[in-house]
């Protein structure tokens, strides 16, 4: 893809989570560009404008009359993101909401009523573009640990979390049980968003540990305060299935009725003892074929960053009808729905099953 057929897209927001957004840009400029930032202030706009170098505007209506983007995405506070995917739908904006959609189930009732007929708005959940959530998900869809009965994920939160669930047992919009619990417990706590702390001691943490029962199978939902970043919490994946399953990269299936048999996936990173190709990860394979490759070699990118920037690669392919959507705001709204009741049964100590939406398909 050369510079001048790039994916274009705007941004509403300048906080933290956009900043992403304007690096992985910059970072990738043959495949991405950022036509401009609305930002509440002028003084703010200027700070936008000296870091990255990206006009910026004071409202969508001037970003949109400077240089149209093919999508905008608005990385706004909860309350304002479905205010603003509104107003984009409105003036025919392809939208990539950020997760969650709306802050709360009226809220996300409210948004579907408004845009979801649309089919202009994606939600910008990355967790099954990561390499090897990608990689996963190719094997359980080639049927190796055949029909998938339970997923069980300590890693991320909530909404994500459960994302990954429902697309892994490939419930689809199934009604969910859900029961969940808190416990808390001491845990240095070492590391966060600012960085380091130099700070050792214990300190209490919440464990909020789900089940998510489904007609298709059944999901289990461990995480810990702070576990994105907390090195000592570690993320697991247990993918349970009719024939196998699998263990982060280990595969246990059966050859034939009488062989089970063990496999990895084996990841190929550059840039380790003399290897000069710089570091990043290649590729990902399973039994010596190939399950994920990363199509961004060179941008030496995070697993995070990969994601993030395959979601907007995907996105640009899909607003020029050249790619499946990446991420309906059906799913997102799905998502949410789900893990507000993880919420509701931790505040009422029960179960409590969600209702089927306007949403579901």
């Amino acid at each position: 893809m050369s510079s001048e057929s790039a994916g274009r897209f705007g941004l509403v927001g300048s906080g933290w989570r956009s900043q992403f957004f304007l690096r992985l840009a910059r970072q990738l400029p043959e495949r991405l560009s950022v036509t401009g930032v609305v930002t509440r202030s002028a003084e703010r706009g200027a700070e936008v404008e000296s870091r990255w170098g990206v006009p910026t505007f004071r409202s969508v209506g001037e970003m949109l009359a400077a240089g149209r983007p093919e999508f905008v995405i608005p990385s706004v506070p909860w309350p304002v993101t479905p205010e603003v995917t509104k107003e984009l739908v409105e003036l025919g904006v392809p939208t990539l909401a950020e997760t969650p959609p709306a802050a709360d189930l009226d809220g996300l009732r409210d948004l579907w009523s408004a845009v979801g007929a649309g089919g202009l708005v994606q939600v910008a959940e990355q967790y099954l573009h990561m390499p090897g959530h990608a990689a996963r998900l190719a094997l359980i869809r080639e049927g190796v640990i055949g029909q998938v009965t339970s997923v069980q994920v300590s890693s991320t939160h909530l909404y994500h979390a459960v994302s990954m669930i429902r697309h892994m047992l490939g419930v689809g919009f199934q009604e969910a049980t859900v029961n969940a619990r808190s416990f808390t417990a001491p845990l240095a706590d070492p590391l966060t968003p600012d960085g380091w702390t130099g700070d050792a001691s214990p300190k209490k943490a919440a464990t909020t540990i789900a089940t998510l029962e489904f007609a298709g199978g059944m999901g289990l939902y461990d995480f810990t305060d702070n576990q994105w970043w907390n090195p000592l919490r570690t993320r697991r994946i247990v993918i349970r299935g009719s024939l196998g399953e699998l263990v982060d990269d280990r595969v246990v299936r059966l050859a034939d009725p009488a062989t089970p048999v063990e496999s990895h996936l084996a990841r190929r990173q550059t840039g380790i003892d003399l290897n000069l190709e710089g570091f990043e990860l290649d590729h990902i394979s399973f039994d010596g074929r190939i399950v994920y490759r990363n199509e961004y070699k060179g941008a030496r990118f995070s697993e995070d960053d990969l994601a993030v920037v395959s979601l907007l690669c995907q996105m640009t392919a899909w607003v020029r009808g050249e790619a499946p959507e990446p991420y309906p705001l059906a799913d997102g709204c799905q998502d949410h729905l789900i893990s507000l009741a993880i919420g509701e049964s931790l505040r009422t100590a029960t179960d409590v099953t969600t209702t089927r939406e306007a949403w579901a398909r």
